[in-house]
């Protein structure tokens, strides 16, 4: 790929990072409702962007090689409060905040532990997709899952493996 190209398509991905998740947002807070949105495959993206952003830090890769993925990380935090919120289960949010605040600082106790979670991000990402496809599947409800969020994560994705 040209590196003028290059340089474009990761501006612009960046730029899709930024906003990744406001249409999803913005859907659930419209709705006031999270139905067809499934927990669990947004713990398990959340899990895998931490882990990420954590093995980026600790081996203190330059900051615009991963500055999306605290952008992204917040963006999936407030959209894991909506989801609780709407679904009566304020408190829980709690308890994922400690087992996720517990984890970033166990990931590097000892250094086999953060490359072995990274060596598992690809398949905690797939995973995550996965549930959330089953969770349609099973519920024939698609409620406010956001197409755009899907489609830009789609772009992203495809567009990572060019840069």
């Amino acid at each position: 790929m040209a590196p003028g190209l290059l340089d474009l398509v990761h501006l612009t991905t960046w730029a899709v990072c930024a906003v990744i998740k406001l249409p999803q947002l913005v859907a659930v807070l419209r709705a006031r409702s999270a139905s067809g949105l499934s927990v669990g495959s947004l713990l398990l993206e959340l899990a895998g962007f931490l882990v990420f952003l954590r093995y980026q830090i600790y081996y203190g890769y330059p900051l615009e090689t991963y500055l999306e993925y605290p952008i992204i990380i917040a963006q999936d935090v407030l959209l894991l409060f909506c989801i609780m919120h709407f679904s009566g289960k304020t408190k829980r949010a709690l308890f994922y905040a400690v087992v996720f605040w517990m984890g970033w600082y166990m990931l590097t106790l000892q250094k086999w532990i953060i490359d072995l979670a990274m060596n598992l991000c690809t398949f905690v990402s797939a995973a995550s997709k996965l549930v959330q496809l089953q969770h349609l599947w099973q519920t024939k409800d698609s409620g406010q899952a956001s197409a755009l969020t899907w489609g830009m994560s789609a772009y992203t994705c495809a567009s990572k493996l060019q840069t």
